[in-house]
């Protein structure tokens, strides 16, 4: 863990197709990329005097594996699960096995789309969650994670 506050790491763990965004159902999810949106976490990291490391895969075993990886490293997530939000007990394990705090997070609001969206493995052990923001939603999060993560 970090012992200074200019030290902190913030890991940004993307679930499955979010490597399709900018593409994807653009009505939904928006015309930026993921790439575009991790570079803009990363400025907005530097500015708030962290780092930041990105991980995305389509594979729930991959996601766990990195958030079990994640403890030696690094000082909060920011966790934006996709589809695996609403079905992953294991991602959930994961991330309450580990000490680090992490934020939620949706590009859209999951309040006021189909039924299923609604329901959350991982709102519950979150330190917090933004929804609704399309790529902005990664950006408040860090901010309000940093925070957090400073004042403890």
């Amino acid at each position: 863990m970090a012992q200074r506050p200019e030290d902190l790491t913030v890991g940004v763990l993307h679930g499955p197709n979010l490597n399709l965004l900018g593409r994807r159902e653009p009505e939904t999810y928006g015309f930026e990329d993921l790439d575009s949106i991790n570079r803009r976490i990363a400025d907005a990291a530097a500015e708030l005097d962290a780092e930041s490391e990105f991980f995305q895969s389509n594979i729930e075993g991959e996601l766990v594996d990195w958030i079990q990886r994640a403890e030696a490293r690094l000082d909060g997530l920011l966790v934006n699960a996709g589809g695996y939000t609403h079905t992953s007990v294991a991602i959930r394990d994961a991330l309450a096995a580990i000490s680090i705090p992490f934020v939620e997070v949706h590009l859209t609001n999951v309040y006021a789309r189909e039924p299923f969206r609604r329901h959350s493995h991982l709102s519950d052990i979150a330190v917090g969650l933004v929804v609704g923001f399309g790529g902005d939603s990664y950006i408040l999060a860090l901010q309000g994670l940093v925070a957090y993560l400073r004042r403890r």
